[in-house]
């Protein structure tokens, strides 16, 4: 087949000897089958940062640290040289953790060499003798479930004690070895101690074995391994030998409203006597107005409101008058029948003096069958505005109309 342009150094250097075959590509790198000192291994290719499909790198790499503080710096800045150190850096992350879980007892597969970007280890084979299946491509009967998630649970807590979490383990990154599972996959591994996420993580890692192993063993996603090893991490009782129970209560305590109320009553106080103390007016406290509104029956209509209509009631024409509530009709000038008639809505509005005066009105024509002349306009302002305006009923008592119908 033809080399991988990665490989070829290596090939070069004597690393390995020959290239057999692509064995599997996952969303952070290849890995193909090689020979390497006459044994079959894997070499692990990275992908290069553009093809890669992990998202949210930035929220694993929280809390890494590298041994030079100029690189650190330029990885903070993300500068193109530091952008570079990052990574190599998360290309790196993955053999450095390996080799610490593999002092700490882990199950994970040997790490041979690291060179030039690849991850030269160890082939994890089956009962066949072939690369070992993941844990996804295998079934298995209830007792097998139990037994798995007991010993994957195990080999949790051991890197949680050597100050990893894994923050991807899945039945994608478990191989089926004849001795048992084996853990790979760990370029995105944080340090408990520095991550903010860990905890999330930690959790995650634990649902994902739960919701894969109860399709066979349907208990085990009611159990509670996560929350109780991460609380014994934080309390620093958690060791590779603790005995889990699967079960766990949150011994935190809860927020109470009343006790949140009385603190804020208190500050308001110390506030209050500290301002009387410098010779200050009290604060102000803004208090919510609230309305209260009658209770309605659900069965029953809103009652509906009325219009205002521009007239009085009861129809009537008055000397002078405008709109009464009598019910007789009055010989007069100017007079208009009110019959709760609506004011029309086109008509403009009279335009007022500068002075702050009445509107200019225009002499109205007399009304048929009117007698006398028409008053002046000044005497017929002042009656006007003597009166206060409408008229009270019929004959003369009405309000002079400015113009009449």
């Amino acid at each position: 087949m033809r080399v991988p342009e990665r490989l070829e150094p290596l090939l070069d250097q004597g690393v390995i000897e020959e290239v057999l075959r692509p064995l599997m590509s996952g969303k952070e790198a290849e890995i193909f089958l090689v020979r390497s000192q006459g044994e079959l291994r894997v070499a692990k290719v990275y992908k290069n940062a553009r093809f890669r499909s992990f998202q949210s790198r930035a929220e694993y790499t929280e809390g890494r640290r590298v041994r030079s503080s100029r690189e650190q710096r330029a990885m903070n800045k993300n500068s193109r040289h530091g952008r570079a150190k990052t990574e190599e850096a998360w290309r790196s992350a993955e053999v450095d953790a390996i080799q610490l879980l593999r002092s700490a007892g882990v199950r994970v597969p040997i790490p041979y060499a690291y060179v030039e970007g690849v991850l030269v280890m160890e082939l994890v084979t089956g009962v066949d003798g072939e690369p070992a299946p993941r844990m996804v491509d295998v079934a298995f009967t209830a007792e097998e479930a139990v037994e798995l998630f007991e010993l994957l649970i195990r080999e949790v807590v051991k890197m949680l004690c050597a100050g990893i979490v894994h923050a991807d383990l899945s039945d994608f990154n478990v191989l089926m070895g004849p001795d048992g599972p084996v853990i790979i996959d760990f370029p995105q591994a944080v340090d408990p101690a520095r991550n903010q996420s860990a905890e999330r993580l930690l959790l995650r890692d634990v649902k994902n074995l739960q919701s894969f192993l109860g399709r066979f063993a349907p208990h085990l996603r009611r159990t509670q391994y996560g929350p109780e090893m991460w609380a014994l991490y934080e309390r620093s009782e958690l060791d590779p030998e603790t005995e889990l129970t699967g079960t766990f209560k949150d011994t935190k305590p809860k927020a109470e409203v009343n006790s949140l109320l009385e603190d804020i009553l208190q500050l308001e106080q110390e506030a209050r006597e500290r301002r009387e103390a410098l010779g200050l007016p009290p604060p102000r406290t803004r208090r919510p107005v609230v309305r209260s509104e009658p209770a309605r029956d659900p069965g029953k209509k809103p009652p509906r409101r009325r219009r205002r209509r521009g007239g009085g009631q009861g129809g009537q024409q008055g000397q002078g008058g405008q709109q009464g509530q009598g019910g007789q009709k009055g010989q007069g000038q100017g007079g208009q029948q009110g019959h709760g008639v609506q004011p029309d809505k086109g008509k403009p509005k009279p335009q007022t003096r500068r002075g702050g005066g009445p509107p200019k009105t225009q002499n109205a024509k007399p009304a048929e069958g009117a007698s006398g002349d028409q008053p002046p306009k000044k005497r017929r302002r002042r009656r006007r505005r003597r009166r206060g305006g409408g008229g009270s009923g019929g004959g003369g008592g009405g309000k002079p109309s400015g113009e009449g119908k």
